[in-house]
């Protein structure tokens, strides 16, 4: 005859299709990251192998847009649309007679001192190593921002008057 089917209620499936919704975006970015870790390792080989010492001179760092950089035309237009807009580490850097802009690694930006001459490993105008030429290299620490170094400064200073 005919079988009952027990109804579920409308609480506890929203529930489940959320959860089955959940468990597949995990699934898919679980595989999406995987190939990305793939892309980036051969990126960072490729990189590896058409990388070069050269001396320079570095004038100036900063972080900037891509657009407002100076970078040469060509690698602006190369850039990912979503990139363009956000702020990368960018050095400017005399080498030989030639002013040149670099991008820099993440990594390496902290450790490149500004007025100073270093080696760096260089692969194409992506600066992936830094080592100093003449002396040591000093890390610069960045200055805390914000209200609560705002207020331990006037504190400071308070108990210096």
């Amino acid at each position: 005859m005919f079988l009952a089917i027990p109804q579920i209620p409308t609480f506890t499936l929203v529930l489940i299709i959320i959860t089955a919704i959940v468990v597949i975006a995990t699934i898919v970015l679980y595989f999406l990251g995987k190939r990305a870790e793939k892309k980036k390792a051969e990126q960072d080989e490729q990189v590896k192998s058409m990388s070069q010492t050269v001396s320079m001179l570095i004038i100036d760092k900063k972080k900037m847009k891509i657009k407002d950089a100076g970078l040469p035309e060509a690698i602006v237009n190369s850039m990912p649309w979503y990139a363009k807009g956000s702020k990368m580490p960018i050095v400017k850097a005399k080498v030989g007679p030639k002013v040149m802009t670099f991008i820099c690694d993440y990594e390496v930006f902290d450790q490149v001192p500004v007025k100073k001459e270093v080696k760096a490993t260089v692969s194409g105008l992506y600066i992936t190593g830094v080592k100093g030429l003449h002396g040591k290299t000093q890390v610069q620490t960045e200055q805390k921002k914000g209200i609560r170094a705002w207020i331990s400064k006037q504190a400071k200073r308070m108990n210096q008057a």
